[in-house]
Formats: structure tokens, C-alpha cells, sequence
């Protein structure tokens, strides 16, 4: 099997992006929404960033405040007995990130070589996005691109949905699934007549963070939610699982680029294929990843052995899957769709 990184990986670091403003510096770009808009690749980048901070006794955190509808920042002191997590600061009865988030578009003729937007191109504006937007997936129906996207705030994780025809003016259409929800990915048209997407429920006390899909009429009401696909025990996806890029149809079914991770947060990738006229119905699924980290960008940094895909450019045969290494780049990677299937096992003892 054919795996083929691109040469000159990862093709978008943090000295590609300009901070979205003096005060704040990158520490991450990763986990880009991705379509082919007329000749050109489009990336949705999650850039990821933080206050600049010269006093390490405080922790300096950056959200959105709708009452003024601007990113402020506020000061936390630090307990010196306390061992903090790189991405969260639990500080008092109030959670925090430790980075905000926002989108920021990337063009490209050949798939390799972006030129990156100066500025935002997607930033937070509600309280729902308080914490930043983050892993926007593109599905393209009928002309219209569908972005949605996590939103995170101390309300919890919900998805959110907008849309654009033209990469520049965005219209945001409201949540589409409620707290706490992530990893959607639409299917790039109607089946039977309805929408179909694939989620991923999170925080149950009894559940597991495993594969769901459900329907929708219009895009923005979502029923008929059906458990799609678990975990596999001691396996390279037995501790969570969840939707990657958007599925792309073939003669053979719907191709899903799916994540899992183990329960030390190793995420490699795999391949789910699903029936073309019932997407609930998994019809094989890979035993071993299709991807995992290997290369030293993947391996390390600020979230080290990751691998996480929310989108790829299916062309006939060949396939560009555009993914977040180690929470901190952007790599791409070049797929032929007849490797991809042999990665795959027909079977149904695995859904």
C-alpha cells in the first residue's frame, strides 16, 4: 500500500501564520477544513493562539466577550503546587483553554503551496464560541459550501454550521447539534431524500466516545440518530473514534477517513466503507491504521503522536488527505482510492 507524504511536510507551520493581532502569538495550525473551490484548493486552517505571556507566575487567557464583541484577556494567577494541562486551565468553579481558536483561509493551485490570508477569515462572535471555533469540515451541495465547525465556550461543545459560495462572505446558519457534540462530517448530497451526517456524542456516563449518524430534511434539524460504529478492544481505536474528513461516493460505497486514538491519545487513521443507499450500514472497516505517526512533525509537538484528518480532495483515483500533525502543522499526504480499499475488512463483526 502506497502511502506517499509529500516531500517537503508539513506544507503550513506556525511561522506561516501572522497573529491576528500584537499582543497574541501562534502556537499552532492544524486540522484544516479542505474543498477544491473552481481551480484552486481551499484550506480552512485552525489557527490556534494565545496572549503573549512574560510572567510565568500568571496564566494569560483569551476569549470572546460578547458584550463587547472583542477577544479580551484575563489574568489567572498560578497555583505553584499545581500541575496544569497544556490545554485546559481549571482555575477556581471557571474552566478556560488556554488558546483561542479561528479560521484562516489558504489557497493553492498545485495542493502543495498556499498563500495564506493575512488576517481571520472566520473568528468567534457569539457566546457559543467563546473558547474559538475549531476543525471545520467543507461539504459542497449543490454550489453551496457547508462549513461547520466546533464551538467551544463554558457552555460546552456544540457544532455549528455556515455557509459561503464564494470562500469570501460567510453566512452562519446556527447549532446544529447541542453540547456536547463534535467530529460531524455531512455527506455531499441527499440519500433517499434526506441529509445525512456523521457525529460524535461525548460526556456520557455510560456511553463511549464512538460513531453516530443521523438525517435531516433541511440541514439544521437532525433525528433519526442511530449508532454507527464502536470501539475496537485493544486495538489502534479502542479508545475513541470519530469522523475525519467528509465521506466521498464511489462504486463501492461512501468512503469515510475516520480517527481513532488509543486511551494515551495515540490518533492514527483509518477507512470506514458505508452503503451508498443506507450510510448506518458499515460495510467494511480497517483492523490496522491506514495512517499513523511516523514521521518526526507527527510525532511531536505541542500534542505529540497525532494524526487528525477533517478533510480530503477525492479526484477519480487519487486522493489528497490534508491533515493536522501533532496539533502544531498541516501535512498532506497522496492516496491512490484502490490502496485506500485494500486497507479496509469486510465484515460485519467489527460495526
Amino acid at each position: 500500500m502506497a502511502i506517499i507524504r509529500y516531500k517537503n511536510n508539513p506544507i503550513i507551520t506556525m511561522k506561516d501564520i501572522k497573529p491576528s493581532r500584537e499582543d497574541f502569538e501562534v502556537i499552532g495550525v492544524f486540522n484544516p477544513g479542505v474543498a477544491k473551490f473552481k481551480d484552486e484548493y481551499i484550506l480552512l486552517l485552525r489557527v490556534a493562539e494565545r496572549p503573549v505571556n512574560n510572567d510565568p507566575s500568571y496564566h494569560r487567557v483569551g476569549y470572546y466577550d460578547e458584550g463587547i464583541n472583542s477577544i479580551v484577556i484575563e489574568e489567572l494567577k498560578k497555583d505553584k503546587n499545581k500541575l496544569y494541562d497544556p490545554r485546559v486551565v481549571n482555575h477556581a468553579d471557571k474552566s478556560y483553554l488556554t488558546s483561542v481558536s479561528h479560521f484562516r483561509a489558504a489557497r493553492s493551485k498545485d495542493g502543495y503551496n498556499f498563500t495564506i490570508d493575512d488576517k481571520p477569515t472566520i473568528s468567534p462572535t457569539n457566546i457559543y464560541e467563546s473558547y474559538g471555533i475549531e476543525d471545520a469540515r467543507i461539504t459542497e451541495i449543490d454550489g453551496i459550501y457547508y462549513i461547520n465547525y466546533s464551538s467551544a465556550s463554558c457552555l460546552g461543545i456544540t457544532t455549528s454550521l455556515a455557509s459561503t459560495n464564494d470562500f469570501i462572505s460567510f453566512k452562519r446558519e446556527g447549532i446544529i447539534f447541542c453540547p456536547d457534540n463534535k467530529d460531524v462530517a455531512i455527506f455531499p448530497e441527499k440519500i433517499d431524500g434526506k441529509y445525512y451526517a456523521l457525529h460524535r456524542p461525548s460526556s456520557s456516563s455510560f456511553g463511549k466516545p464512538e460513531m453516530w449518524i443521523a438525517e435531516s430534511p433541511d440541514l439544521m434539524c437532525w433525528g433519526n440518530h442511530r449508532h454507527l460504529a464502536g470501539l475496537m478492544e485493544d486495538s489502534w481505536d479502542s479508545g475513541r473514534i470519530g469522523a475525519g474528513a467528509v465521506p466521498f461516493k464511489t462504486q463501492y460505497g461512501w468512503v469515510e477517513i475516520y480517527h481513532g486514538a488509543t486511551a494515551d491519545d495515540r490518533y492514527c487513521l483509518g477507512i470506514m466503507l458505508l452503503d451508498l443507499k443506507k450510510p448506518w450500514v458499515v460495510i467494511a472497516r480497517s483492523e490496522v491504521p491506514l495512517i499513523k505517526p511516523e514521521a518526526s512533525y507527527e510525532k511531536n509537538g505541542f500534542l505529540g503522536n497525532v494524526i487528525f484528518a477533517c478533510g480530503a480532495v477525492a479526484e477519480g483515483e487519487n486522493i489528497k488527505l490534508y491533515y493536522g500533525a501533532a496539533d502544531e502543522s498541516v501535512a498532506c499526504i497522496d492516496l491512490n482510492l484502490s490502496d485506500v480499499l485494500e486497507n479496509i475488512v469486510i465484515t460485519q463483526k467489527v460495526t
